[in-house]
């Protein structure tokens, strides 16, 4: 077995960085202010970080459709038609983002889907969110489990998807735009047992702020943007 420990960053909104062994993973990314073109109040509130525009990753996650999770301004920064990345998504992003003459590989990654790559193996797992085809995702790096589960409401028929042995949970706790309020966040945290819980969608295009986040059992991590989670 390998031990290297995977390095996880927070890139802001929900976008989060897995690198292990040489294999980079890139979810949600958000580097752009496309969101405020449509709605001036969900304006950037941190500045992009630039040199996130020179990582190569290998594989890339959208969960679903919203500019703040697959933002085409920020896609087309990453897949070109010479990069050769695995782009997992579901359906009403797997129309848009895929396009023909790249060695790209476009994988339509609806809930039930498992995809193994790089030493990672990834579960696509329901969401309760206004894209009916948003997904979270369950990530096993070979020695731990990570569940990102994208932007979702707290719904029953997520539980039996979920595997045992969650290590990190990282969930939304806005409770606007059809997700989690804090106190159903925690309820769910302590639903899938996670032995640490990072919060986020908060405080990048809104004023809001993690504080209180308080599931009763399990660690908190609140994460700092373009910082590693020390989980």
């Amino acid at each position: 077995m390998n031990n290297s420990m995977t390095k996880i960053t927070y890139i802001g909104q929900a976008g989060i960085m897995f690198e292990k062994n040489g294999v980079t993973v890139m979810i949600d990314p958000y580097l752009s202010d496309s969101v405020a073109e449509t709605n001036p109040a969900a304006y950037r509130r941190v500045p992009v970080d630039e040199s996130l525009f020179s990582v190569r990753p290998d594989i890339m996650i959208f969960t679903h459709c919203h500019a703040d999770h697959y933002d085409p301004a920020t896609a087309s920064r990453f897949i070109t038609r010479e990069s050769r990345l695995t782009v997992l998504c579901p359906t009403s992003v797997w129309k848009t983002v895929r396009f023909p003459g790249s060695d790209n590989n476009f994988v339509e990654f609806n809930a039930g889907t498992r995809w193994t790559e790089g030493g990672f193996t990834f579960t696509a797992v329901p969401a309760e969110h206004s894209d009916r085809d948003a997904i979270g995702v369950v990530i096993d790096d070979g020695e731990r489990k990570y569940y990102l589960t994208g932007d979702t409401l707290y719904n029953e028929k997520i539980f039996p998807c979920l595997p045992g042995g969650i290590f990190a949970l990282f969930l939304p706790v806005n409770g606007a735009g059809n997700n989690m309020n804090m106190t159903d966040a925690a309820a769910f945290a302590e639903r899938t047992g996670a032995a640490v819980t990072v919060p986020l969608h908060v405080g990048m295009l809104d004023d809001k702020t993690a504080v209180g986040f308080a599931p009763k059992t399990g660690r908190v991590v609140i994460p700092e943007i373009y910082k590693e989670i020390k989980l």
